[in-house]
């Protein structure tokens, strides 16, 4: 959609209530599951994930994820309207004890709703500095509303573009973490194929996610902490944080192991959390690689 049709759709569900945003989100969710070629990538994900299913169990579980992804518009449109998000969080005072001095990296995931979770920290701690790095899309609508609303909401955006990155937005998000400030940045997608890449295994196949929240962490000596943010109600959400995932210090020449360690910590914790909630994957392009010959 559009960012003309969704402020059409948003000014008439002001007027008649939520229930119709509700109601054209999850028709239009159909409409891409049923008319889409992208969904064989989730029904190849659903088919590795529950190998012992039927082909139809796994159209299911895609049918599922394109309807719950549906509740990040619908959130979204809520919290622009001040209706304040519930949650319940887990490991909270690890982030803490970092903010203000060695600052953090913080991995989000197209896994549960990313944009939330920067909300709620900042509905935590109303004073947290918190830079997010989000990738720019040629033709934006809807996603160009969701950076604005996030600005709003007093999280900085540094926008990647698809052709290249300035080398400037690199040193202002280690300035970010040596004033103890929070970074966040995508763990699991390459916005870019010529952006360094570090592989790791992920559902016993082989996965690219980006080097840059690894290299930033080395470079700067702040812990890395992956962030998930789940649904468990209507506007109601439980995040938590893992223990913090740090950079050997190594010789300059092993600085690559160090960083695929690292790397395959955060893959495991992904795949765990999917196990967990097999419906909040919200990525929509091919993620496996070829079958691991690692097990």
């Amino acid at each position: 959609m559009n960012s003309f049709w969704y402020k059409v759709l948003v000014r008439i569900t002001d007027l008649l209530g939520s229930w119709l945003f509700m109601v054209v989100s999850r028709i239009i969710a159909a409409g891409y599951f049923l008319f889409s070629k992208r969904k064989n990538h989730s029904i190849d994900l659903y088919k590795t994930l529950f190998p012992k299913r039927g082909v139809l169990y796994h159209y299911w579980c895609t049918f599922r994820q394109y309807q719950n992804f549906t509740t990040i518009h619908i959130d979204r449109f809520l919290a622009a309207r001040s209706q304040t998000t519930k949650f319940t969080s887990t490991g909270w005072e690890k982030l803490e004890a970092v903010i203000g001095g060695q600052g953090g990296v913080l991995l989000m995931s197209h896994l549960g709703n990313w944009e939330i979770a920067a909300r709620l920290l900042k509905q935590q701690k109303k004073d947290l500095q918190m830079l997010l790095y989000m990738g720019i899309k040629e033709k934006e609508g809807v996603e160009h509303m969701q950076k604005e609303e996030l600005r709003r909401a007093g999280v900085t955006i540094i926008g990647v573009d698809q052709d290249g990155g300035s080398p400037f937005s690199a040193v202002e998000g280690i300035r970010f973490l040596q004033s103890g400030g929070l970074v966040s940045m995508a763990g699991d997608i390459v916005w870019r194929r010529d952006q360094r890449m570090v592989r790791v295994r992920f559902l016993g196949h082989e996965v690219d996610l980006p080097a840059a929240p690894y290299i930033f962490a080395s470079v700067s000596g702040a812990p890395l902490f992956v962030f998930f943010a789940f649904r468990t109600g209507h506007n109601s959400y439980h995040f938590t944080l893992s223990d913090p995932i740090t950079i050997r210090s190594v010789p300059r020449r092993e600085r690559g192991e160090a960083i695929a360690e690292a790397a395959q910590q955060y893959a495991d914790l992904l795949e765990q959390a999917l196990r967990e909630h097999p419906f909040a994957w919200f990525h929509f392009d091919r993620f496996l690689g070829n079958r691991s010959e690692v097990s």
